[in-house]
């Protein structure tokens, strides 16, 4: 038996491939500036860049990772 209709309930895909899928079909970059993946100086180019476009962090910073 169904209890979801089609589209609902499969299986989530994870953040990464959101963001890997949001980059390859949208154009659209999603990277936190915690990333380790990055050298320091992109580490503070995506901060930099983030606060340039949305304005600085509040003190209620969220760590992902």
């Amino acid at each position: 038996m169904r209890f979801f209709s089609r589209g609902f309930g499969g299986t989530r895909r994870d953040a990464e491939q959101v963001k890997q899928d949001g980059w390859r079909e949208q154009n659209i970059l999603v990277v936190s500036p915690e990333d380790q993946r990055l050298t320091w100086p992109e580490r503070e180019l995506v901060k930099q860049l983030g606060e340039r476009l949305y304005g600085t962090r509040t003190s209620r910073e969220v760590h992902h990772g």
